[in-house]
């Protein structure tokens, strides 16, 4: 394409930012050679998490924001809106974007590479990416205005992935005494709180109580916690828990706010009475369900996320030593530890004698 109509194509991407503010690239900036069309996706950690998609395509790279990622697998399709053309360099563009310049936010490149093109329609694109995370046949189908669909039509990368699940319930424990053999043992703090199982997909978090009943919006501090995710898959098992004025965990159910009904006063609520959630077990990561494995693996998949944040922490567990915790959990008022069988398998929606509860 002559590079005057590339830079006519680039007029709306020009428009919307000031170079002398925002570290992306102008459109003067020139891209690097390459003897293959190229692609990237880039996580964008706007006000509204997504990830933008970008195909080099007559000298500029056409984009669509995808707010729940590259689809993993043909059984569900993803909305991708389409958005201004932007300039080729910007396919190696990574960094912070100011706050209340357009797009404002972290911009990390998730995946990139080149692809294969089999049709370029005005409302359908089908290509092949060839990149470092993803492989495989995608198609953009333009459903009205600047929507599209995105689905993958190779099966999954992984040919033992399974579909994302719904309506789990919680493995609960059995009331009793510490075990004379707790050194077999994952021994955890119990606080009391109230049990959820938050589903991560896609940047965002579905938070369900322990009846399945979708409690998301109560929470809205809770949301970030899908920022954190990021592209990552995952059930988590927790507590949720008060914080006090000096953002500690305090034991016990928090406040309830099933009668709060405006937006603004459970912003306020999350602001002036925040929540944590206490995750301590894992269901599904990465396209695999984890309930078949032994505690002390899930416990390993779970520490790796390394989930810490403002509301949300993943307390350490003890093999062993469970009348010194207990002892501990006394001195602080805490209801209890938790006793889990090392090589348990986490029973969904079943009371089990491999998890006793031991009150304090």
């Amino acid at each position: 394409m002559p590079a005057k109509k590339a830079t006519k194509k680039l007029a709306t991407y020009r428009a919307k930012r000031d170079f002398e503010v925002t570290p992306e690239p102008s459109p003067e900036v020139e891209p690097r050679d390459s003897d293959r069309p190229r692609f990237v996706v880039q996580e964008h950690h706007a006000r509204a998490m997504h990830w933008d998609f970008r195909l080099e395509r007559d000298g500029v790279l056409v984009s669509w924001a995808v707010p729940k990622g590259l689809p993993p697998d043909p059984s569900v399709n993803h909305l991708a809106v389409q958005t201004e053309d932007h300039p080729m360099s910007y396919i190696d563009f990574a960094g912070e974007i100011p706050k209340g310049e357009y797009g404002g936010g972290t911009v990390q490149i998730w995946d990139q590479g080149w692809y294969e093109r089999h049709k370029w329609e005005p409302k359908e694109v089908m290509v092949t990416l060839h990149g470092e995370h993803v492989q495989g046949r995608y198609v953009l189908i333009k459903t009205r205005d600047k929507q599209w669909l995105m689905h993958r039509m190779d099966p999954p990368q992984d040919p033992d992935r399974e579909a994302f699940p719904s309506g789990l319930r919680p493995m609960l424990a059995k009331r009793g005494k510490l075990p004379a053999d707790d050194e077999n043992y994952g021994l955890e703090i119990a606080w009391g709180g109230r049990r959820v199982l938050i589903y991560g997909e896609g940047g965002r978090v579905e938070i369900d109580d322990a009846r399945g009943t979708d409690v998301s919006d109560r929470y809205p501090e809770l949301s970030r916690l899908g920022r954190e995710l990021g592209s990552r898959e995952a059930v988590l098992d927790g507590e949720l828990v008060a914080l006090d004025k000096n953002e500690q965990p305090v034991p016990g159910e928090p406040a309830d706010r099933s009668d709060i009904q405006s937006d603004s006063a459970l912003r306020r609520a999350a602001r002036d009475h925040p929540v944590a959630v206490m995750l301590f077990d894992i269901l599904y990561c990465e396209g695999h369900m984890t309930t078949d494995l032994p505690y002390t693996e899930r416990r390993h998949q779970l520490e790796e996320l390394k989930l810490a944040g403002p509301n949300w922490q993943t307390p350490a567990y003890h093999a062993g030593d469970g009348a010194a915790l207990l002892q501990a959990a006394r001195a602080r008022s805490l209801p209890g530890v938790v006793a889990k069988r090392l090589d348990s398998a986490y029973q969904v929606g079943k009371r089990s004698a491999d998890w006793i509860l031991v009150p304090a």
